[in-house]
């Protein structure tokens, strides 16, 4: 996924800033397993961008929607992103001032050919806004571990009545002793 723009009407020198407004229509779901943006949707990013003597900064948000399940009862959610981040885009031409030892090289951003490449802020953002375990409710009590039915649409005290079979041979006798059975023939 590449998400270019265009900065050649930027100029370098320091101070200078354009504003930039990207509608970007994904080709491949962005997010995590339970929850994330789905194929064919859209995002909205507004970009300002400013010129630095180190390169460009960028400063943007980023909206768009994401859909998945609950983690708990597995019903349908939708959550608004809506995500600030900020990137410092290297000229190529200015040296980093960290020796290669201190830093990865492909941990640093490039300007290329007057265009930044926002997929990586964008993708980062995206994942840092979605919630690892998405959930319908902030109380959503979940399903039964029993039945599967979800716990908000039965009566408090749903139940099931299963003992371990350990303690079958007791409960038979606790039977017996209930129905007033003599103990040992007596």
């Amino acid at each position: 996924m590449s998400f270019l723009l265009d900065i050649h009407e930027l100029p370098r020198r320091a101070g200078e800033y354009r504003e930039y407004r990207l509608d970007l229509l994904l080709e491949s779901p962005l997010g995590l397993d339970l929850i994330s943006i789905d194929r064919g949707e859209r995002i909205l990013v507004e970009i300002s961008a400013t010129s630095v003597d180190e390169g460009v900064l960028i400063r943007a948000n980023l909206r768009g929607m994401a859909k998945g399940e609950c983690a708990r009862c597995l019903e349908p959610v939708s959550i608004d992103v809506n995500q600030d981040f900020d990137e410092l885009f290297e000229y190529p031409s200015k040296a980093s001032a960290l020796s290669k030892d201190e830093i990865e090289t492909d941990e640093i951003l490039r300007v290329e050919d007057d265009h930044v490449d926002l997929a990586t802020p964008i993708r980062d953002a995206i994942l840092l806004a979605l919630p690892v375990n998405p959930l319908c409710a902030p109380d959503c009590p979940g399903l039964c571990s029993h039945c599967g039915v979800a716990l908000r649409d039965v009566e408090q005290g749903h139940a099931h009545d299963q003992p371990d079979q350990r303690w079958s041979a007791l409960s038979a006798l606790a039977e017996k002793l209930k129905e007033g059975e003599p103990r040992d023939g007596r």
